[in-house]
């Protein structure tokens, strides 16, 4: 029998452990595991197809944690006697040449939902010709053929979809890492760094939660410690609206989005978790939050491209207001409005903002600002570590209610912050100018008369930023 080799198309699927393609690949004699560093993901692209907002798809943070990924893949693989092979370009011209030059049986990849991802397989497909692209489903806790309705009858609101995959479908078991064969002898190339890709060194700062280090070693570490170590899981549901500390939440989505951690295999460690010491409501809630991942996915999987639409899947007609002022101080973290702006400074200088911070920020844009809600989901996009088009997107047009719930989702910006900042320690963590004031003020400067202002050493205007927009009240 003649011998087969296979090539690995491996995109966000940066791991060993529970990686179907991988699985399937290995069964060859020979495997060859490539990554693709495609140029575009890291260009500028125009905002809707319009020259007037012009954003970054991948922004520092995130192209230092992938390219360490991708780093630490390759260690991963060496110690198992394989190698990742790196490449620069078009997938559609790397990755067939590459098969062409191994003579390659088959390619294998991880599937996505989203319609850049799918248009990219269906490009190297093409231009495979007669070698297969075998796709595989393995970044959601649930896989599609184990679902109770086929994709495109799944409920479009959350409750209904999670209490059906509840009661009607079960997790599969995580894949273990199988034996790998031979690599073929090819050119590994080099793994690039952030300033390879054009992309500048993302800023550092010791007030940050947790360091993101990419990889799948330290994802693996990262669960041994919240699960293990800390025996935070124990208290999640009550803690996972912190703003402030490394563990009031798992903290996993980097690595689930970048492929470094399979959401299978957080669930078999929540499974051991309340085998060995409890099992309760927050080890039941890290797996609704899970489901929640899940669905987004499935919902691209079933309305592709209207997601990106001005009103969603909902197809509501919005005059969404074009304020470039208001947008640029909402960026900068400049608004006037204290739990906004320290959630923007945090995002912008790590990356990571946690998701009560995060639905705040997106809903004062959307809901108090009226601009265009997909210019603030392009500028997550571009900022964010844990970044997943669907999670994303999908997360932005529920705020802003053109999505998966027709209900009004606005906020009261400052309700909230007074009820999950009431000592106004996450403002005055990310906003050092605030420092002086009591907890009230804190969250209400523009109340201070010119004499708080001198007792304090604040200047409204001066020293931080008068409200972009009379700061009344939401109804979220």
């Amino acid at each position: 029998m003649d011998s087969e080799t296979t090539l690995l198309w491996l995109r966000r699927d940066l791991r060993l452990h529970d990686n179907p393609a991988l699985v399937a690949a290995a069964s060859a004699d020979r495997l060859l595991p490539v990554y693709v560093v495609d140029p575009s993901r890291y260009d500028a692209a125009a905002f809707g197809g319009e020259d007037s907002f012009v954003f970054e798809k991948t922004g520092g943070h995130r192209a230092a944690f992938r390219c360490a990924a991708v780093g630490d893949l390759r260690e991963r693989l060496r110690a198992r006697g394989s190698y990742l092979v790196v490449r620069t370009g078009e997938p559609s011209a790397v990755v067939p040449e590459l098969a062409a030059s191994v003579d390659a049986d088959a390619v294998h990849v991880h599937t996505k939902p989203t319609p850049e991802e799918r248009a990219s397989e269906r490009r190297v497909a093409d231009g495979l010709g007669d070698v297969p692209l075998v796709r595989h489903w393995g970044h959601t806790l649930y896989h599609p053929d184990d679902l109770p309705e086929e994709i495109d009858g799944i409920a479009d609101t959350y409750t209904p979809f999670r209490k059906r995959v509840e009661s009607a479908a079960t997790v599969r078991d995580p894949h273990p890492v199988p034996d790998l064969p031979t690599r073929p002898a090819v050119d590994p190339g080099s793994v690039p760094s952030p300033a390879d890709l054009g992309i500048e060194e993302p800023p550092t700062d010791d007030r940050a939660a947790l360091n993101f280090e990419g990889g799948e070693t330290t994802a693996l570490e990262r669960v041994e410690a919240y699960l293990w170590e800390t025996d935070s899981l124990r208290e999640y549901k009550q803690t996972r609206n912190g703003l402030l500390g490394r563990d009031f939440s798992s903290k996993f989505s980097p690595w689930l989005n970048e492929g470094c951690l399979s959401p299978r295999r957080v669930s078999a460690e929540v499974d051991r978790y309340e085998e060995r010491r409890v099992a309760n409501d927050s080890t039941y809630w890290l797996r609704f939050e899970l489901i929640w991942r899940d669905f987004f996915q499935f919902q691209f999987a079933k309305h592709g491209v209207q997601f990106f639409a001005p009103g969603g899947i909902r197809e509501r007609d919005i005059d969404w207001t074009d304020d470039a002022t208001a947008f640029e101080r909402w960026q900068r973290g400049e608004t006037g409005i204290p739990f906004v702006d320290a959630a923007m400074r945090e995002l912008n200088r790590t990356g990571y903002v946690s998701n009560r911070a995060r639905q705040n920020a997106a809903s004062f844009l959307a809901n108090d600002l009226r601009i265009d809600w997909r210019k603030g989901a392009a500028y997550f996009e571009t900022q964010l570590i844990d970044y997943d088009p669907a999670s994303n997107y999908g997360n932005w047009a529920y705020i802003a209610g053109v999505g998966n719930d027709s209900r009004n989702r606005s906020f009261d910006v400052l309700g909230q912050a007074k009820r999950y900042d009431s000592e106004a320690a996450y403002v005055t963590h990310w906003l050092p100018e605030l420092d002086a004031l009591p907890p009230a003020a804190a969250h209400e400067p523009w109340q201070l008369t010119p004499a708080d202002q001198a007792e304090y050493g604040v200047e409204l205007g001066i020293d931080y930023p008068r409200p972009v927009v009379d700061p009344g009240g939401g109804s979220g």
